[in-house]
């Protein structure tokens, strides 16, 4: 009865080790598919999609005009002046993008 114990604990570890070698193999191979999958993704989506937000950005940074200058009593609103400068340009001014309470800079109306 022994004997036979040993034959079946045998017999279970040879086709454990075997099934658990199919499905190493098994996800080996899925593993490559999935690599490709994605190789092919990135250079098929990702990479045109930059190049066309690229374009975009440059296209609209070269074409830039400012719109209709409106005051608005609630915007730009100057309660005390700013620590740096003529005191009238936030920190981060651009000439070209950003409004003073009177309009653009270099624009007369």
């Amino acid at each position: 009865m022994a004997a036979f114990g040993r034959f079946t604990q045998a017999l279970l570890r040879s086709s454990l080790t075997q099934t658990r070698r199919q499905l190493s193999a098994a996800a080996g191979a899925h593993g490559e598919q999935a690599a490709r999958t994605w190789k092919i993704l990135s250079f098929v989506v990702a990479l045109p999609g930059v190049a066309v937000c690229m374009l975009n950005t440059f296209m609209k940074e070269h074409s830039h005009e400012n719109p209709e200058f409106v005051p608005y009593s609630h915007l730009r609103i100057r309660s005390k002046r700013f620590p740096w400068g003529d005191g009238n340009h936030s920190l981060f001014h651009n000439s070209h993008v950003n409004a003073l309470p009177d309009g653009y800079e270099g624009h007369d109306e």
